[in-house]
């Protein structure tokens, strides 16, 4: 029998896609911080920089000042220290980053070969020219921090995505986030690396998205590293077979991208699209185990064979079939055969080909008589003649605009 995991693939999947740019997080706490300019724009980069925990020395002259910046230094802001002249080359002798709001062409090109000299990261605002990083804008829950950037192409975008964000992530989360950093020891020093913290911490995640936490959600996190510190034989992963519908990342499940994201080894057949391969965790090895041409003699009794062999070396395992992944001959063997060794399994449905053509037809009107003329179990299939029963279509369907003339909504809800 051929070794599943070592079958040819017809293609390389690319782990993920290309970036424009790389999104680091920079550690300041502590760390010097040069700005040079007493503008608006270079203000928001001080309080930034200050915000993050760095000792920001601010070079201009104070009648230069804007009054954001008199705002500051009248408060005194000990993160702040100000310095009544404009900048030279040596200031930047031991900083930890540089930004300059430069007055010409000329200046911006000086602050940034000085700071290349010297080492120094730098921004010379406005200037992408001059500029060895971004800023982007943020979506604050300290200590989560959100960046988002556009690479410069349209900053209006990358603040309309920070706003859909904002809706998204509770106010709550920076708290969770900090409850985290307090029992991260705990963590550490009591449970096994892999799948007992990965256990803990994926039920401490699904936490995170309600109420801030209280003293009581902190004793039963407690209580949980108890329960899986004591589970150290257990060693044992589970299967999950997800649908990966017809190749639209779109029109996933949120419960398909949330397996996704937590697996280890994914199995995928060869027609799972790479936009859907690009939202699994990025770590989880992949190996593609479909029947492409020119390897006919694949078995899915080895693929069976293989997905037993991972789970029970404590893996999650994700089986992504295009289409529904029940809708297969083979589905219900494989679920016999892993619930028959032990094997935890679960089942993700996915959007067929099928679901998407009813579904058009029915938004378009086309499918309308049809379906209305149809009885609740045998509903012709408009997409291509056949007689088979859809889940969730039943003689509810809105009948034609001729039958419900002069009735009043009422009617229907009898």
């Amino acid at each position: 029998m051929q070794d599943a995991s070592r079958l040819p693939s017809d293609r390389r999947t690319a782990r993920i896609g290309k970036l424009a740019v790389l999104p680091v997080f920079l550690s300041l706490k502590g760390k010097r911080a040069v700005v040079a300019g007493g503008s608006a724009a270079a203000a928001w980069k001080a309080e930034l920089l200050a915000a993050a925990g760095a000792r920001v020395d601010l070079y201009a002259p104070l009648d230069e000042l804007c009054d954001l910046f008199q705002d500051l230094i009248g408060h005194a802001d000990p993160q702040i220290a100000h310095h009544d002249r404009h900048w030279t080359a040596d200031i930047l002798n031991g900083a930890a980053i540089a930004i300059c709001d430069a007055a010409s062409d000329g200046e911006a090109q000086a602050f940034f070969g000085a700071a290349r000299v010297a080492g120094v990261p730098v921004n010379v605002i406005d200037r992408p020219e001059f500029c060895q990083f971004q800023f982007g804008t943020i979506v604050n829950r300290s200590p989560v921090v959100v960046g988002v950037s556009t690479a410069g192409a349209s900053p209006i975008l990358g603040q309309a995505i920070r706003r859909r964000i904002e809706t998204l992530l509770p106010a709550s989360l920076g708290a969770w986030a900090s409850l985290a950093e307090t029992i991260r020891g705990a963590v550490m020093a009591r449970l096994d690396a892999g799948a007992q913290r990965r256990n803990f911490w994926e039920r401490f995640s699904d936490r995170a998205f309600g109420a801030a936490p209280t003293v009581n959600d902190e004793h039963e996190l407690t209580r949980n590293i108890d329960r899986i510190s004591v589970d150290r034989g257990s060693t044992i992963g589970r299967v999950t077979l997800v649908g990966a519908g017809p190749g639209d990342a779109e029109l996933l499940t949120l419960k398909a991208v949330r397996a996704l994201q937590a697996a280890d080894i994914i199995l995928f057949d060869d027609l799972v699209s790479d936009e859907v391969l690009e939202l699994a965790r990025r770590e989880a090895a992949r190996i593609m185990v479909g029947n492409p041409s020119g390897h006919k003699n694949r078995r899915h009794e080895d693929i069976t064979d293989l997905m037993v062999k991972l789970a029970k070396a404590g893996k999650r395992v994700i089986r992504l079939e295009s289409g529904e992944p029940m809708s297969a001959y083979r589905a219900n063997g494989e679920i016999e055969r892993l619930k028959a060794e032990g094997i935890p399994v679960d089942v993700v449905p996915g959007i067929t080909f099928r679901n998407m053509s009813n579904a058009r037809l029915i938004a378009s009107g086309r499918a309308r008589q049809p379906f209305a003329n149809a009885g609740a179990s045998q509903i012709a299939d408009a997409s291509d003649g056949t007689n088979r029963p859809l889940c969730g279509i039943h003689q509810t369907m809105p009948p034609p605009p001729e039958a419900t003339a002069g009735r009043s909504p009422a009617t229907f809800l009898r």
